[in-house]
């Protein structure tokens, strides 16, 4: 079973973690999560648990298969996702806040979430952050040709609207769609793209698309 590391801070976008967090825990991957101080104030927000840094938090954890995944409070340096000896495939921090986002960019280690990103980049792994902010200042920008000249994915939050999206959970399940194919797992989140004579035919056939 391999591993895969989530870290959540304190963007929003709590639900795009959640969904995720279903998802690979179902799959055959080790999830290790490390939660920020700042996200859990957002979780709070956002979807009305009450976090306080307690696992299994039967709340958050919603629909999650709870023995593949491993919690860590995000000052533990001592971790074993801390290491660069262990081995992890990819690690992915959703959502991503602009004060992680920077910090990774610049080197910096102050939790385990940065310290498992540094190790993440440095072992040449894949790192895929998630940032969820609007307007991007120069520095945001700055932050991000950093880390994707280092070799991070930068996948924003930017929901797409040509799968038709009728609920939130159709626009969480895009973004967490566009995460699991970069990490090259198959899924049915969201229709596959098969051209635009595909879809005008689709169009044709369906009553729906009249309506």
């Amino acid at each position: 079973m391999e591993n895969i590391i989530i870290g959540i801070t304190g963007a929003s976008g709590a639900l795009y973690a959640q969904r995720l967090l279903q998802i690979l825990s179902k799959l055959e991957y080790h999830v290790h999560l490390a939660i920020s101080d700042a996200a859990a104030l957002v979780i709070k927000h956002e979807l009305g648990v009450d976090f306080n840094g307690i696992y299994p938090n039967s709340a958050l954890f919603s629909e999650c298969f709870m023995d593949n995944i491993t919690c860590y409070n995000n000052s533990d340096m001592g971790a074993t996702i801390a290491s660069g000896c262990y081995p992890v495939k990819s690690m992915i921090i959703i959502p991503c806040s602009m004060n992680t986002l920077c910090s990774i960019a610049h080197g910096i280690s102050n939790n385990l979430i940065q310290r498992a990103a540094g190790i993440t980049i440095k072992e040449g792994r894949k790192l895929i952050v998630v940032p969820r902010e609007t307007p991007l200042s120069p520095i945001h920008l700055e932050a991000m040709l950093k880390l994707s000249s280092a070799g991070a994915c930068i996948l924003p939050a930017m929901p797409g609207f040509y799968h038709h999206p009728k609920t939130i959970e159709d626009q969480v399940n895009f973004v967490v769609a566009k995460i699991l194919d970069v990490l090259c797992i198959p899924h049915t989140l969201i229709p596959e793209w098969h051209g635009e004579a595909y879809i005008q035919e689709e169009r044709c056939m369906n009553p729906l698309y009249s309506q």
